[in-house]
């Protein structure tokens, strides 16, 4: 089997807006959660939520593009420029065709959904625009981002609510390690911040109106985030060749679904779901060093996520670091896990551990070592990245450092 590496990184999100600055807020424990600023958000019960600030996308792109770039696809495409610019890679010939996109996104085009039933039922228009459809497809940003880096190989858009970018990144994962490709475009986004959306998760009752506070006694729920992860997989030989940088290796993923409740997370699936990426790995658990947990920041994932690594990790648990980043720029749904993905590199590469912010006081139920509040420097090995989903979709990759 090929060997997986990482050898490009981007972002944007409520920390910064780019990689850079978003690992220096890690770094510092700094909160990118704060008041939400869009129309009627005064019609809200929930009023915060990690917004990406001073984003101006009239700034980046032009009006035809923004004609058929949703939010969500302008994130995608500002992260992927910053990984491809980081990875050296231009495609062409043959690599071209042996290179794809994978990525992953719960709401899609919400925002242009939002904005269109509003003129429709609210102002009474009777046309919408022409590209309201390609604009709000959930594949366009996967479309885009082949169109834009010329990627003529295997692309698609994997939706599986907050576990969509784990998703994706481990199909390209896999499809790189059989050989069907040699470079995969990899991630997820979402922008869900906008009336609607909000208004939508309110009726779940599982969202926060002051901050996150995963593993906290005190916590009070989740926070929205929003933004975009993308990252550069390459098959190890061919990126040594040309001499790239490398981030990190990714050496096993595993997916299992709870079969069992809509919206209340598994023990059992979780825990299934971690042994899969250990085994796939061959990755001892001794060797694990830190843990980007799902975190959420309600009691029902929280005290279940631990009890799945107390599970599976035994002894070794109280020796793990695990934190929830989530804390800082808030839960960004199908595009959650590529964001936390940089966390698990920096703390591979840099020897820096994300702290979970907002931690105020123990839950017996929760009683690992969260890194609470302040960033911690340690020497990691191996890192494993978690997602659990609604309708009990789990998504678990693991890496190690290179």
């Amino acid at each position: 089997m090929k060997r997986v590496v990482i050898t490009g990184a981007g972002t944007i999100n409520a920390l910064g807006h780019d990689v850079p600055q978003t690992l220096e807020a890690m770094r510092e424990g700094r909160c990118g959660i704060g008041p939400l600023v869009f129309r009627d958000v005064e019609r809200l019960a929930i009023r915060i939520g990690g917004q990406v600030r001073g984003f101006e996308a009239e700034q980046v792109f032009n009006r035809q593009q923004l004609s058929l770039y949703d939010r969500f696809t302008q994130f995608t495409l500002i992260a992927a420029r910053e990984a491809m610019a980081q990875s050296g890679l231009t495609f062409g010939g043959e690599l071209a065709t042996r290179s794809g996109v994978v990525l992953g996104t719960s709401g899609g085009g919400l925002t242009t959904q939002d904005e269109n039933y509003r003129a429709v039922y609210e102002e009474g228009k009777n046309r919408v625009h022409p590209f309201v459809v390609p604009k709000l497809m959930n594949n366009a940003a996967t479309s885009h981002v082949s169109m834009e880096f010329n990627l003529k190989g295997p692309s698609f858009t994997v939706a599986t609510a907050c576990a969509s970018s784990n998703h994706a990144m481990g199909q390209a994962f896999h499809m790189i390690r059989s050989g069907m490709c040699d470079v995969m475009i990899t991630g997820g986004s979402e922008s869900m911040l906008c009336f609607g959306g909000v208004k939508a998760w309110e009726g779940l009752r599982v969202m926060s109106k002051d901050a996150c506070r995963p593993f906290s006694a005190t916590r009070s729920g989740m926070v929205q985030g929003e933004g975009a992860g993308v990252f550069v997989f390459e098959e190890m030989n061919h990126a040594r060749a040309r001499g790239a940088e490398i981030l990190a290796e990714v050496v096993g993923f595993a997916m299992t679904s709870d079969a069992a409740d809509i919206v209340m997370p598994s023990k059992q699936g979780a825990a299934r779901a971690m042994q899969g990426a250990l085994a796939d790995a061959r990755l001892p658990r001794e060797e694990v060093g830190y843990i980007n947990a799902h975190g959420t920041g309600t009691a029902a994932n929280d005290k279940t996520e631990c009890a799945a690594v107390a599970d599976v990790f035994g002894t070794h648990a109280d020796r793990l670091m695990i934190s929830s980043t989530k804390s800082m720029h808030g839960h960004l749904i199908g595009g959650t896990g590529a964001v936390e993905l940089l966390a698990c590199i920096m703390a591979l590469r840099d020897g820096v551990i994300a702290p979970t912010i907002g931690y105020e006081e123990p839950d017996p139920e929760c009683a690992l070592d969260v890194v609470p509040n302040e960033a911690r420097e340690a020497r990691v090995e191996a890192a494993v990245s978690n997602a659990f989903a609604f309708g009990g979709l789990n998504a678990v990759l693991a890496l190690r450092r290179v």
